[in-house]
C-alpha cells in the first residue's frame, strides 16, 4: 500500500505540482514570519549590545509628579559627574543631553518628521583628550557654540548638506538656522537604520534638551573586575535619593528585551493573516484534489479492496499519499518563506520604523512549524476523502457509472447549510441597532461573518445548478458548445462547489474589506474637513511639540488673513477614559470652527469652565451646568481639578473630544503655555500658492509644521486607508493565485477523465476550436459562480457591520466602491479563462479514435492506463 501511495504521486506530477504550490504558499508566510521576528530579534539584542556595549551604569533623573522640568533635571550636573568619577570602580563618566530634533533636507523637505523615533539630538561632550568618543569626526570640527552643529554622514548624505552649509532644523517651537561645521559617525544601530542625528555642543544641548547646566543622563562604564550590581549600589549611595536613580546595564537589557518582544510580536501578524488566508483556501483545494481521485480511483480501490485490501490500508494509502504531498510543500514552502522573510524588512520599513539589519537566523519553531503546517493540513484536508475511499465495497469495481450522492445526504446538506446561513445572518442583523465597535460587537460580527460563509460553503453544491443555469442564460450566444459547457459544469455539483469555493472565500473578504475601505476613506474625507471654518490649519505633527509662541502674531499679520485662532491641544481624564482637550481662545472660536450646541454657547468658555461632545456627555452622564473633576495633560490624577460644563456639541472632529479655556490647557499641557494648531481664515476664503507661501514664511518654514488647506487636509486622510486597499489587493492577488491552481487541477483531471467523451465529440464534428471553448466556458462557469457567492456574502456582511463602524467613525456611511468591485469580477473571469488554458490545449489535441481505445488496442497500441498510478490492463478483446 505504502508504494502504491507513492506511485500515484509520482505518477500525476501536474497535479502533485498543483497541490503543492497551494500548500507551500500558506507555509511561506508562517515560516518566513518566524524567520523574520527571530532575525529581528537577534539583530535588536545585537544592536542595543553594540549602543550599550561599555556602560555598566546608567544615572537617570527622578522627579514627583508635576514637578517643573527644572526640578526633573536639576540633581544631573557637572558637580554630580565629578562625584561619580569619583566612586570606587568607576571607570569614566559620559554626561548625556539628548533630545528628538527635526531636521529639513536642503531643498526643505521635512526628514522623519511624521515619525515619533529616529530623530535624534545630542551634545558633543569631549573627554580628557579633547574629542567624544561616542561621535568620532570624520571631517570638519565639533561644534562650539549654539551656532554651530555637526551630523551623521548619513544624515548629511541624505539631506544633501556639505560643510559650510546652513541646516535647519526644530525640536519643539522655534526654528534655527545653524552652520554645519563636522561630520562624525556613531554605532547607533537606529542612526545607521536610516535615523538622523544632530550633535550640538555641550551648552546648546543642555538648553534644548534638559535645562541650563544640566544633563538628562549620565553613563559609566566599570573598571575591569567591578560587578554591575555592586557598582550601582555605589553609585546610588551618592545620588540623592528623591532625584535620581541607577540601573544597570542588565537591566537596561532586560527592559530592551520586553520592547523587542512587543516589536517582533506585532510584525507577525500581517504575514500570519495572509498565512491564514492561504491556508484555509488551499484546504478546499486539497479536499477537492482528492475527493476528486478518489472518485477517479474508485475501481482501482474497489480491486484493491477484492484482493484483500482492508479498508484501514485504504485510509493509510490515502493519507500517506497526502503526507507525501505535505512533505514536498513544507519544504518548498519553508524556503520561499526564507525569501519572505528578507523581503518584509522593506516592506515593514514603509511604516517609518528603524529595523536594524542582520543576517537571518533559522531557529526550530520555524522549522517544526512548516512541517506541521504543511503536512499537518494537508494529511487533515485528505481525511475526509480517505474515509470515502475506504468505503467502496469491492463491487464498485464492476460499476460503469459514479454513483450520485443519496437524497438523504442531500436534505441533511441542505438543512445545516440552510441553518447555519440563518445564524449568522441573523447574528449579522443583531448588531443594526450597534452603535459602538466594542469588543462583544465585533466578537459577534466575526462570528456571524464565518458562519454565514461556512454556511454557503455547506450549500455551494446545491445552488451550483439553479446559479450556474442562470448563468449560462448570458451565454446562449455560444450555441451548443455553450450548452455543452454548462451541462459538464452541472454533472458533478459537488466537485464544482469544492472549486469555486476557493475563489468564493477570496473574493467574499475582499470584497467585504474593499466596501469597508472605502466607505471609511469617504468618511475620513468628511471627517477630515468637518466642523472646519477655517481655510488654513497650521499644526504640529504631534502633541509633544509645538508652534513657536510667536507664529500666531506673524500669522495675523500676514496680507490676506481675516481671523487667526490658536489652539493649544492635549489630554483630560476624567475618571478611567482619557480624551482629547482643545484649549480655545472663546471670542474666536466661532469664527474657525463649525460648532453646533445642543445647550450652551462657546462664548461661556473662561477659566474652570469647559464644554464637552455630546459623546463625552454620554459616556460621563452629565449635562450642562454641572461639574466635572479631570486631569487635564500628563499625570493620571495628579491634578485633578472641578470643571464646570457650559455646554454640549455635536461630536466635531475639529474641536475633539472637550473643548477649554486656553490658558487652562496650556498650565498643563505636555509643553507649557504651548500652541499645537492656528487656524486661520482668510479674506473671502481665498486660497492660493502664493498664501501658503507666505504662512510657511510666518512659521519660519519649521520642519515641525505642516501648512494645509481645506482640500490638503482631506487628501492627507484619503492617504490613510492605503495601507487597507493594499492589504486587500494583497489578499486577492493570493486567493486568486490559489484559486488558479485548483481550477487548473480540476479541470486537467476532467478532461483525462473525459478522454473517450471528447474524442466522440470530435469524431461527430466538433473541431479542435470548439473543444477548447467547451473546456474555458466550463471554467469560465465555475470562476463566475464562486464570485457571485463570494460577493454575496462580502457585500451583506461589510452591509450588516456598518453599524460598528459608524460608531467609530459618525460620517461613516455603506458606500459601493463600484470600479473595484468590478475589477474583482473580471480578474475572476479572466483567472477562469487563464486557468483553462492549458487544459484546453490537453483536451483539443485529443484525436477522435480515442472515442474507441479497444480498438486502438487491439491494432496494437499500448494498454490504457486507469486512476492514480495503477496501471489496470484489460484482457484482449475477444475479437
Amino acid at each position: 500500500m505504502l508504494r502504491t501511495a507513492l506511485r500515484n504521486v509520482l505518477a500525476h506530477k501536474t497535479r502533485l505540482v498543483m497541490t503543492v504550490l497551494s500548500v507551500c504558499l500558506g507555509v511561506a508566510f508562517i515560516s518566513g514570519s518566524l524567520v523574520f521576528a527571530d532575525s529581528t530579534t537577534a539583530a535588536y539584542r545585537a544592536a542595543m549590545s553594540k549602543n550599550y556595549a561599555d556602560i555598566a551604569v546608567s544615572v537617570s533623573p527622578k522627579s514627583a509628579p508635576g514637578a517643573s522640568i527644572d526640578e526633573h533635571y536639576g540633581a544631573l550636573d557637572d558637580a554630580l559627574v565629578r562625584k561619580l568619577s569619583a566612586v570606587a570602580g568607576v571607570a569614566s563618566v559620559r554626561p548625556m543631553a539628548n533630545g528628538s530634533v527635526t531636521l529639513a533636507a536642503k531643498d526643505g523637505t521635512p526628514m522623519r518628521a511624521d515619525n515619533m523615533m529616529g530623530r535624534f539630538g545630542v551634545a558633543y561632550v569631549p573627554g580628557s583628550d579633547g574629542t567624544d568618543s561616542r561621535y568620532p569626526l570624520t571631517s570638519g570640527r565639533a561644534p562650539r557654540d549654539s551656532v554651530e552643529v555637526a551630523l551623521d554622514r548619513g544624515t548629511a548624505a541624505a539631506a544633501d548638506y556639505s560643510l559650510g552649509d546652513t541646516v535647519t532644523l526644530a525640536t519643539d517651537g522655534p526654528v534655527l538656522k545653524l552652520r554645519l561645521v563636522g561630520l562624525v559617525s556613531t554605532k547607533d544601530s537606529r542612526v545607521n537604520a536610516g535615523g538622523t542625528l544632530a550633535v550640538f555642543d555641550k551648552t546648546t544641548a543642555q538648553k534644548l534638551f534638559a535645562t541650563p547646566g544640566h544633563y538628562d543622563g549620565i553613563d559609566l562604564t566599570a573598571a575591569p573586575g567591578t560587578d554591575q550590581f555592586e557598582l550601582a549600589n555605589r553609585v546610588s549611595a551618592v545620588l540623592p535619593a528623591d532625584q535620581a536613580e541607577a540601573t544597570t546595564a542588565i537591566a537596561q537589557a532586560n527592559q530592551q528585551s520586553v520592547f523587542i518582544a512587543g516589536k517582533t510580536k506585532s510584525y507577525e501578524r500581517l504575514p500570519m493573516l495572509f498565512a491564514v488566508v492561504s491556508l484555509s483556501i488551499s484546504t478546499f483545494l486539497i479536499i477537492n484534489t482528492f475527493t476528486m481521485l478518489v472518485t477517479r480511483r474508485t475501481r482501482e480501490i474497489a480491486l484493491l479492496r477484492a484482493i484483500g485490501a482492508t479498508r484501514h490500508q485504504v485510509v493509510h494509502s490515502v493519507l500517506a499519499e497526502a503526507a507525501l504531498v505535505g512533505l514536498a510543500a513544507s519544504a518548498l514552502g519553508f524556503v520561499l518563506g526564507l525569501g519572505v522573510a528578507t523581503v518584509l524588512p522593506n516592506v515593514l520599513d514603509t511604516s517609518g520604523d528603524l529595523l536594524p539589519s542582520g543576517p537571518l537566523v533559522i531557529g526550530p519553531a520555524a522549522i517544526l512549524a512548516s512541517l506541521v503546517v504543511g503536512v499537518g493540513v494537508t494529511v487533515l484536508a485528505a481525511w475526509l476523502p480517505s474515509r470515502r475511499a475506504a468505503r467502496i465495497a469491492p463491487i464498485e469495481a464492476m460499476r460503469t457509472a459514479d454513483q450520485p450522492p443519496s437524497a438523504m445526504v442531500s436534505r441533511v446538506r441542505s438543512a445545516v447549510g440552510l441553518a447555519m446561513v440563518v445564524l449568522g445572518a441573523g447574528l449579522l442583523f443583531s448588531l443594526s441597532d450597534a452603535t459602538s465597535a466594542d469588543d462583544d460587537n465585533l466578537q459577534t460580527a466575526m462570528f456571524g461573518c464565518g458562519i454565514l460563509v461556512t454556511g454557503l460553503i455547506v450549500l455551494a453544491p446545491l445552488l451550483a445548478g439553479p446559479v450556474i443555469r442562470l448563468i449560462g442564460r448570458l451565454t446562449t450566444g455560444f450555441g451548443v458548445v455553450g450548452d455543452l459547457a454548462r451541462e459538464n459544469t452541472l454533472r458533478d455539483p459537488r466537485r464544482t462547489a469544492a472549486t469555486a469555493v476557493a475563489l468564493m472565500i477570496s473574493t467574499a473578504l475582499v470584497s467585504g474589506l474593499a466596501v469597508i475601505n472605502h466607505s471609511t476613506n469617504q468618511a475620513l474625507d468628511v471627517q477630515a474637513a468637518a466642523g472646519l471654518s477655517a481655510d488654513y490649519v497650521i499644526s504640529t505633527r504631534n502633541t509633544t511639540t509645538a508652534i513657536d509662541s510667536a507664529a500666531a502674531k506673524r500669522v495675523a499679520d500676514v496680507p490676506g488673513v481675516r481671523t487667526v485662532s490658536a489652539v493649544a491641544d492635549s489630554t483630560i481624564s476624567a475618571g478611567p477614559l482619557t480624551k482629547t482637550i482643545s484649549g480655545v481662545d472663546p471670542k474666536t472660536v466661532d469664527d474657525v470652527m463649525k460648532l453646533h450646541f445642543l445647550s450652551g454657547a462657546a462664548k461661556d468658555l473662561g477659566p474652570g469652565k469647559v464644554a464637552v461632545s455630546h459623546s463625552f456627555a454620554l459616556d460621563h452622564n452629565i449635562t450642562t451646568g454641572e461639574q466635572i473633576k479631570a486631569n487635564i495633560g500628563p499625570g493620571t490624577g495628579d491634578h485633578d481639578e472641578p470643571h464646570t460644563v457650559v455646554g454640549v456639541y455635536q461630536d466635531n472632529p475639529t474641536a475633539h473630544d472637550v473643548l477649554g479655556y486656553r490658558a487652562d490647557v496650556q498650565k498643563y499641557a505636555f509643553l507649557r503655555d504651548s500652541v499645537q494648531r492656528i487656524l486661520v481664515r482668510t479674506t473671502d476664503g481665498t486660497v492660493s500658492n502664493d498664501l501658503e507661501k507666505r504662512l510657511r514664511a510666518a512659521v519660519s518654514d519649521s520642519p515641525l509644521l505642516k501648512v494645509q488647506n481645506r482640500a490638503q487636509l482631506v487628501q492627507e486622510q484619503a492617504g490613510v486607508a492605503g495601507d487597507l486597499l493594499t492589504l486587500v489587493f494583497a489578499l486577492l492577488a493570493i486567493g486568486v493565485l490559489i484559486s488558479a491552481l485548483g481550477l487548473v487541477n480540476t479541470l486537467a483531471m476532467s478532461v483525462s477523465e473525459r478522454t473517450r467523451e471528447i474524442g466522440v465529440l470530435r469524431a461527430i464534428g466538433m473541431d479542435r476550436a470548439g473543444i477548447r471553448r467547451m473546456i474555458r466556458l466550463e471554467a469560465i462557469y465555475v470562476a463566475a459562480f464562486g464570485t457571485l457567492l463570494g460577493l454575496a456574502s462580502g457585500l451583506f456582511g461589510a452591509w450588516k457591520v456598518s453599524g460598528l463602524a459608524n460608531g467609530a467613525i459618525p460620517q461613516y456611511s455603506f458606500s459601493l466602491p463600484w470600479p473595484t468591485l468590478a475589477l474583482v469580477v473580471l480578474l475572476s473571469l479572466a483567472v477562469g479563462t487563464a486557468a483553462a488554458a492549458l487544459p484546453a490545449r490537453r483536451a483539443g489535441e485529443h484525436p477522435q479514435l480515442d472515442a474507441f481505445p479497444n480498438a486502438l488496442y487491439a491494432v496494437g497500441h499500448p494498454p490504457p492506463t486507469r486512476g492514480g498510478g495503477a496501471t489496470l490492463r484489460r484482457s484482449p478483446p475477444a475479437f
